[in-house]
């Protein structure tokens, strides 16, 4: 958290993107606290979220969340499950929804 506070002093970064896999890495245990402690810091630029679900209903869900908590948040979607199903029809329904 540290580092993103340190990095957003810098006027050349006009965003920042995390994922699951990198926070849980970090020695991040709850993703949205996490998050929600981000955005807290960083109001006016970017930020980019990632759903960890594998369910494809489960991401939209999570997707419709994540937006929820900013209007600088936009969700990242993976193009497949680890299955390999196309999440097309979810990133198409959340972009509908107005989720960016």
């Amino acid at each position: 958290m540290n580092a993103i506070i340190k990095l957003a002093t810098n006027p050349l970064i006009k965003g920042f993107t995390t994922n699951p896999t990198l926070m849980r890495n970090a020695g991040v245990d709850d993703y949205e606290a996490f998050a929600l402690e981000v955005l807290s810091e960083i109001k006016d630029r970017p930020v980019s979220f990632e759903v960890f679900s594998d369910d494809l209903d489960e991401m939209a869900k999570q997707g419709h969340k994540i937006a929820s908590w900013g209007d600088n948040v936009y969700v990242k979607i993976p193009i497949t499950n680890t299955k390999g199903v196309s999440t097309v029809p979810i990133v198409k329904s959340l972009s509908d929804a107005g989720v960016k």
